[in-house]
């Protein structure tokens, strides 16, 4: 099935129309015209291998929405007309100890990423959403909300998931005291969410700019990390932490935040490795963990759950022929707060 997507060729070449094939859908498969996609910094990191590992051509996007044209003989839980999403996997070994959790993302022998993974299928690489149809496993595929808007939903099959999974597993909620650290397409989905989940939130970020929209977004204080005096109020007092930076900054400051058995959860990758002080962990007893995405099972419960709150991203839309401007304006930390491609403008 030849289908119109975007790729980038090499490290340098800008992303542009490129023919790709989807499979014919099978019995199990749910197949889904594009309305969204969201733009992940990952997107940026993959186009330009930034990581060392991409192979070409690439087809950015993991933030996938859009309603189903089409199903397998086996499906059951979709039906043509359907709003439907996938995320940052379209498959996993579905045997293995952490899939049988539902932490797919954690397969022993690796899931199957959305872009830039072995097809099963059709040989060579999978293919992400700068696309107009994708084709899914139904054991992969995502409910949608229908009280959601699809072009603000988009982003939570990634930033959404991302910062879910650790506030759920470190147990976010009434009575804890939870930091967001930064606030970019992450870290906005982490205030909402630590917010609805009843927590006191508090915002770190190093933008005096960024302060109004904390509280709108639900933060109860905002703290700037670069002064040393905000932050030495609230000294040994976090009982959990979701680091969403990706710039090089210090886990020491972070972590002397923490009380005795506090968490900090690094979801962000910054580019080079970050120092940490022995006795920021010993002393008192803190934890640093980390945390990507989530599993299927989890995803979903947190696009019911945005459902039940009405809780969607923040984002600006965008033509697909603007990707590779949006990719330099992300550099710039220009949007507020994630880029979604409205797929219509690929047709055009």
């Amino acid at each position: 099935m030849p289908v119109r997507a975007y790729a980038a060729q090499s490290p340098t070449s800008p992303l542009a129309p490129h023919p790709i094939e989807r499979r014919t859908p099978l019995a199990t498969d749910v197949e889904i015209d594009i309305l969204y996609c969201g733009v992940c910094h990952s997107d940026l990191h993959f186009a330009r291998n930034e990581w060392g590992f991409t192979q070409y051509p690439v087809v950015p996007g993991h933030e996938i929405l859009g309603r189903v044209a089409k199903v397998g003989a086996k499906v059951g839980r979709f039906k043509v007309g359907d709003l439907a999403a996938v995320g940052c996997m379209v498959d996993s070994c579905r045997t293995c100890g952490s899939c049988r959790q539902g932490l797919e993302q954690f397969c022993a022998t690796g899931a199957t990423f959305t872009y830039n993974g072995e097809d099963k299928h059709l040989g060579g690489l999978t293919y992400g959403g700068y696309s107009e149809r994708v084709v899914v496993d139904e054991a992969f595929t995502l409910r949608v909300p229908g009280n959601l808007d699809p072009a603000a939903a988009a982003p939570l099959l990634c930033a959404g998931i991302t910062t879910w999974s650790p506030l759920r597993h470190w147990k976010a909620g009434p009575g804890r005291k939870v930091g967001i650290n930064g606030l970019g397409g992450l870290g906005h989905m982490g205030v909402k969410f630590a917010r609805a989940l009843g927590a006191q939130v508090v915002l770190l970020t190093t933008s005096p700019s960024k302060v109004a929209d904390g509280i709108r977004l639900g933060a109860h204080e905002v703290v700037l990390s670069k002064d040393p005096d905000a932050m030495a109020k609230h000294a040994m007092s976090f009982d959990l932490i979701v680091d969403t930076v990706s710039a090089d900054h210090s886990l020491d400051a972070l972590m002397a935040l923490l009380r005795l058995d506090g968490v900090m959860c690094m979801v962000g990758v910054p580019p080079t490795p970050q120092q940490l002080a022995a006795m920021s962990v010993i002393m008192p007893r803190r934890i640093l963990t980390g945390s990507l995405i989530g599993g299927i099972r989890e995803t979903q419960e947190m696009l019911d759950f945005c459902g039940t709150h009405g809780i969607a991203c923040d984002v600006e839309k965008i033509r697909m022929d603007q990707i590779n401007d949006a990719y330099e304006r992300m550099l710039r930390s220009d949007v507020r707060y994630r880029f979604v491609i409205d797929m219509a403008s690929l047709g055009k």
